[in-house]
């Protein structure tokens, strides 16, 4: 929409680890398959017509869910750009700042959609339930963080995700990443209802 989906793989793109995310096979089965990020065809990837950023700045997708929800960069620039969600619910907001966060905050919390408004001992059932079901959790995501480039010794805890999620749905990142709709309305916030945590 308004020239804003640029192709994801076009020159100057923000970051080498798109690319990958769409095209290594232990990072498409993690990204697409568990964390449910495909970024394997990003040039058909089209925002629903007349969602944008309520300041004008540019808002590209690059990559979507299985639902048709949308992971977009905002404004121009490199990785250090914001990653914003746009779920066809009618929600948004800012995830991460930039791909690299994103990549590791999926990482280790691919369930997170199941994470706005619940309360801890929720969130811990939805990733207790998640793992249960994919025995092999860890291992596909080692593989995929090896693939990547990223020791997976390194990532952040679970709990450090949960409130780094929370903290970019507050302040200046959410309210320069505020996306409204078609009628100019804002988007519902993804995580309008996660308590701080410690």
């Amino acid at each position: 929409m308004n020239g804003s989906n640029a192709s994801a793989g076009g020159p100057g793109h923000p970051h080498p680890l798109l690319p990958l995310l769409g095209a290594d096979d232990e990072a498409v089965a993690f990204f697409a398959g568990i964390a449910d990020l495909d970024a394997t065809d990003p040039a058909s990837h089209e925002l629903e017509d007349g969602i944008r950023l309520a300041s004008g700045a540019r808002l590209e997708q690059f990559a979507r869910a299985g639902s048709g929800d949308a992971y977009c960069f905002v404004g121009e620039g490199g990785k250090e750009r914001p990653v914003v969600y746009v779920s066809l619910d009618g929600e948004a907001g800012p995830i991460a700042l930039g791909l690299p966060e994103l990549v590791r905050l999926c990482l280790v919390a691919p369930w997170w959609r199941d994470a706005p408004g619940r309360t801890t001992e929720a969130l811990r059932a939805v990733a207790d339930e998640y793992l249960a079901d994919l025995p092999d959790f860890h291992g596909q995501r080692d593989r995929a963080a090896r693939a990547l480039g990223i020791d997976p010794a390194g990532l952040p805890s679970e709990a450090a995700v949960l409130s780094r999620f929370a903290e970019l749905s507050r302040g200046p990142v959410a309210a320069a990443c505020l996306v409204v709709g078609h009628e100019g309305a804002p988007l519902d916030p993804l995580f309008g209802a996660v308590p701080d945590r410690p």
